[in-house]
């Protein structure tokens, strides 16, 4: 039993070290305002990354309208907070936000999830622009000039909270029996059709899923950034999300955590050479995929037996200092 929870304990221990270390840092001011925000935007692409994963990754399904479902959630905690400005509106709006875009994506992925391929990725871009026009054209969104004056709610105890439990959940879904379907569909649709999997009813739920978290995702943006508008959530912002799932590895949560983590780092050291800042940024990213065409972590994932494999053990250590000192015992005359 002691060595079941061994594990656990030891990942509980972890975050609650690196949540620690980070809210000690921010408290004191050692982290100022600007890694704050690049924090908060590593986190959002987190989320936005894993969700778009699960339907891209795990499904195989190439989705470019991740930025819609983001917009809906956006807006709806927005409307929630500026209307209702405490924490449970922020709360309630995050989940209401999440609701809609997860409803908005069975709507959409059930006529156009029978499409493969380019076709599907044209299907959904139209449906993230016909999001982000309805956005600009509504009078209760503020038209093309959004909205500003947002309460901010996030801080880095929420975004923390929510960066985990969306890596929880998906991958607890991924690994779960409804997971394992989507991955045969991944694999090969017709020999998952053939042993009982229904190919649509996967492919949907993945797109439901992902929805829901990608509108999650808009709640927690617009509560930290203060001010939205429509073109935002453009076809551009899809596009990036995509980014940081191929460079991190189709299939792989570990890599779209560790490609937003790296990405925003190399964003923020070329800030410094703001005339050729996207020119370099462009010429990593195809360096990257040159020599790691299957990106970061490929499909594996980073655990703690395989840390463990990278650092030596004690045991080790203690061997290879025992063998080290026979051999210079034995060339001494």
């Amino acid at each position: 039993m002691l060595r079941r929870l061994t594990p656990l304990l030891g990942k509980i221990a972890a975050l609650a070290a690196i949540y620690l270390i980070v809210l000690a840092l921010i408290g004191t001011g050692t982290i100022n305002d600007y890694l704050v925000i690049t924090i908060v935007t590593i986190g959002i692409n987190i989320v936005l990354a894993v969700s778009l994963n699960l339907i891209t990754g795990f499904t195989g399904q190439f989705s470019l309208g991740h930025a819609g479902f983001m917009a809906i959630g956006a807006y709806t905690t927005a409307l929630m907070t500026k209307a209702y400005p405490n924490i449970w509106a922020f709360l309630g709006g995050l989940l209401l936000g999440a609701c809609i875009a997860a409803v908005v994506g069975l709507l959409v992925g059930l006529p156009t999830l029978r499409l493969r391929g380019d076709y599907l990725a044209i299907a959904t871009l139209g449906m993230a622009e016909i999001i982000r026009v309805l956005l600009t054209n509504f009078k209760f969104t503020n038209g093309a000039a959004g909205l500003s004056g947002i309460p901010r709610f996030v801080n880095w105890t929420w975004l923390f909270v929510f960066v985990l439990l969306a890596i929880v959940l998906i991958g607890n879904f991924i690994r779960s029996m409804h997971g394992r379907d989507l991955i045969a569909v991944r694999e090969d649709e017709i020999a998952a059709s053939s042993i009982g999997v229904n190919s649509l009813r996967a492919k949907t739920l993945a797109f439901v899923v992902g929805a829901f978290f990608g509108g999650l995702a808009g709640g927690l943006y617009s509560s930290y950034f203060f001010v939205i508008k429509p073109d935002i959530f453009s076809f551009q912002k899809s596009i990036d999300i995509l980014i940081i799932v191929v460079l991190g590895g189709l299939g792989s949560l570990s890599g779209s955590v560790i490609a937003a983590i790296l990405l925003a780092i190399i964003s923020s050291a070329l800030q410094s050479f703001p005339e050729v800042r996207m020119i370099l940024y462009g010429l990593i990213l195809v360096v990257i995929m040159v020599f790691r065409p299957q990106g970061l972590m490929g499909d594996r994932e980073v655990t703690l037996s395989a840390l463990r494999r990278l650092i030596p053990h004690s045991d080790d250590i203690r061997q290879a200092m025992s063998k080290r000192r026979r051999q210079g015992e034995a060339a001494q005359p």
